[in-house]
């Protein structure tokens, strides 16, 4: 078994082509550094290095087994971090989610769960998805997708819907509900940070203007002085601090079927029975679409 460090030293000097330079790199001695190629040399059986007068380099064999080394590093860490995020979920679940929503609930429920949780308040991308919890990132990723492979598979956890809050005086707010298209032309204030839906209020409201807010706290302060409308959905409204005070606007459920976004929690499918208990409770809190 060859020692890390001796392959250390040799993917370094590969780049750095010099003993000085190799050793001002790892912060030993040169000295060091020389009995450790020769070490690795006499463990191998193989000559690595062309020594001649003031100068030392690899030869044709040392550049291949530098590269391998180079790999056998690079499987080596992976191997130490895996093993370290597992160990971490093992006392904790994390968890991930695409979209803002599931985090708010997840947020606001935790305290009633019967098993702790981490929140992971950086949005996964869904092409993250599946490296995540290969590498025991996290234990569990909210998204709208259902994964099913040979390692992960999915578990349908609830359905999140768009709703616009309106002026009372606008006409619009007479009706029962409204379309995407009903809101064509008009100016919302609007969080910056709501993932997917971000994309999806761009692509299907026509000619609409968005006054993109950071904070929830200046959102709030401008639809107080203001006739702008703002979107919410069933999960917002379970966070005090996202409902809004002295606010009088008319609350009505967006149609389109692009309006409602299905949440699936996906896992590793060893994990299936440690983490059902979990997704029952999140299932049991998940608000209705009303």
């Amino acid at each position: 078994m060859i020692d890390n460090y001796l392959l250390e030293e040799l993917v370094t000097f590969a780049s750095e082509k010099t003993l000085a330079k190799t050793a001002e790199k790892l912060n030993v001695t040169q000295p060091t550094v020389t009995r450790g190629m020769q070490k690795l040399e006499d463990e191998l059986g193989i000559q690595l290095f062309d020594r001649q007068p003031n100068r030392i380099v690899l030869t044709d064999t040392g550049k291949l087994a530098a590269e391998k080394a180079t790999e056998v590093l690079a499987v080596n860490r992976n191997f130490v971090q895996q093993l370290q995020n597992y160990a971490a979920r093992q006392s904790v679940i994390k968890i991930a989610s695409i979209a803002p929503g599931p985090l708010i609930l997840l947020r606001v429920k935790s305290a009633s769960f019967s098993t702790q949780i981490s929140i992971d308040e950086q949005f996964i991308t869904p092409d993250q998805i599946t490296t995540s919890l290969l590498n025991n990132e996290n234990s569990i990723i909210i998204s709208d997708q259902e994964i099913q492979t040979d390692q992960i598979e999915s578990r349908y956890l609830g359905a999140e819907n768009l709703y616009v809050n309106l002026d009372k005086f606008m006409y619009l707010a007479n009706s029962q509900q409204v379309s995407f298209k009903d809101l064509a032309r008009l100016s919302f204030v609007v969080l910056n940070d709501i993932g997917p839906w971000k994309e999806i209020i761009l692509k299907y409201i026509p000619n609409a203007k968005f006054l993109y807010q950071e904070e929830w706290a200046a959102l709030t302060e401008i639809t107080k002085y203001s006739s702008f409308p703002y979107f919410s959905t069933n999960i917002t409204t379970v966070n005090p601090q996202q409902r809004t005070s002295n606010d009088d606007r008319v609350r009505l459920p967006i149609t389109d079927e692009a309006a409602t976004m299905t949440f699936y929690a996906n896992y590793l499918k060893k994990q299936r029975k440690s983490l059902t208990p979990l997704f029952n409770e999140i299932s049991q809190s998940w608000p209705n679409l009303s």
